[in-house]
């Protein structure tokens, strides 16, 4: 029987980082349940908040009030096409299709039509033959939704463009791999890693869990920001319709922040000293006495 929802952490470890010859990775379980899963849309919300604008390595005018969505394609691409590797060569198959372009690109729409209204379809086109089918099948879609403004970048523009104008983007769509490294990047927006959560949807069980890969050198020191997490507790709510739900915990962690309840990587200069479980109890205080 599936599950109605997985709420899902973290996986990765330094000593496969750096062990190229390696045959088993954390992550291959993580890629195999995304696939099993047909968990093709990633959803990775980017948002500012205004008592952590400081802790953002972007003047405060740039970031304050960023508020925007990438939209990911999760199993295709790079991270699952053909690969090979021996001692003199190695490739890995950027590999897609009219199909699976549609439904991401559907996603997208569908989310910018619930929002601002404006989607960005980021690619490589002027090099790459798998994003050149991914902006033609964008412009054929793009009169299906008159409503919404639809511009195309390449995905080094976009880079830079989320540095220099992190406001300018609303919904953003894109494939695997430069969701992944895009979204990385989203997450210094906001100050920290530790705040981003996700959702990832498709055919079967969708699944929740924060942007940000395992701290194994963290173990045990009770320091790791449980806010991205927590978070994507809110997402799960709000998938199923429990927007209210969804809305007190989003509101339980900002008033964390406001309070100063706040691991160390965001910690006010000064400001008490709290660990993960502390923030976790503080957090389900304020929820349980609304």
């Amino acid at each position: 029987m599936w599950a109605d929802a997985v709420l899902f952490s973290a996986v990765g470890d330094p000593k496969f980082d750096n062990n190229p010859s390696a045959k088993v990775r954390p992550e291959q379980g993580l890629l195999a349940m995304r696939k099993k899963l047909g968990l093709y849309a990633n959803v990775r919300p980017v948002e500012t908040f205004d008592c952590l604008v400081h802790k953002s390595p972007l003047k405060e005018e740039l970031v304050r009030g960023a508020d925007f969505i990438c939209i990911r394609e999760l199993t295709g691409g790079m991270y699952f096409g053909e690969k090979y590797q021996d001692d003199e060569k190695a490739y890995d198959t950027n590999y897609y299709t009219r199909k699976e372009i549609e439904r991401i690109l559907k996603v997208g729409y569908e989310y910018a039509m619930r929002r601002n209204r404006h989607l960005t379809v980021v690619d490589k086109a002027n090099v790459l033959a798998s994003s050149r089918l991914w902006r033609k099948v964008a412009q054929e879609m793009a009169p299906k939704y008159p409503e919404v403004k639809t511009d195309y970048m390449y995905v080094d523009n976009a880079a830079m463009r989320m540095i220099q104008e992190p406001k300018f983007f609303d919904v953003m769509v894109t494939e695997n791999t430069f969701g992944d490294i895009l979204t990385d990047e989203g997450s210094c927006i906001t100050g920290s890693m530790g705040l981003l959560p996700s959702a990832s949807t498709g055919e079967h069980t969708p699944v929740f869990e924060p942007i940000h890969g395992s701290w194994p050198q963290a173990k045990g020191l009770d320091i790791a920001n449980p806010l991205a997490q927590i978070l994507s507790v809110a997402m799960l709510f709000e998938y199923f319709g429990c927007k209210e739900e969804g809305a007190l915990i989003r509101k339980a962690v900002v008033a964390s922040l406001d309070a100063n309840v706040r691991t160390p990587e965001i910690q006010v200069e000064g400001g008490a000293k709290y660990g993960t479980k502390d923030v976790g109890a503080w957090i389900v205080k304020y929820i349980t006495e609304a």
